[in-house]
């Protein structure tokens, strides 16, 4: 996790000042959005601990590989354009989490477009890109 990361979750002097001013909120929701990240990473890296040995790694792409490879497995254009918001908040996000975590989004989120019952904007739930 980056160095200003874990300054920024380390709220203890700031949680008084900022539960008290009603002028804050948007300070207290950035604030409460990284506290919720690190417990994610932290309850991650529980279950997943880094392994000792060294094996072998998977080979590298880029984003806009993955984003390509994703939109053109998927059968609509609407599930295209999720692909690339999709990736795209995968991507802003990757660099606060471990590697590991960050496949298993990749994977989440591929599964997701693939499903054929999920149709964007069908009014079935709500995804929530912070």
């Amino acid at each position: 996790m980056g160095e200003w990361l874990r300054e920024l979750a380390d709220v203890r002097a700031l949680r008084t000042p900022l539960m008290a001013d009603p002028d804050r909120s948007g300070e207290r929701a950035a604030v409460s959005r990284v506290l919720r990240l690190r417990q994610e990473v932290a309850a991650f890296e529980r279950r997943w601990p880094e392994p000792r040995t060294e094996q072998p790694m998977a080979p590298a792409f880029s984003w806009t590989q993955l984003e390509r490879q994703l939109a053109d497995l998927v059968d609509t254009p609407a599930k295209q354009a999720m692909a690339r918001e999709l990736v795209s908040a995968t991507r802003k996000m990757a660099r606060f989490k471990p590697p590991e975590m960050v496949l298993r989004e990749i994977l989440c989120l591929s599964w997701a477009l693939l499903d054929e019952s999920f149709q964007p904007g069908s009014g079935e739930g709500s995804v929530e890109m912070t």
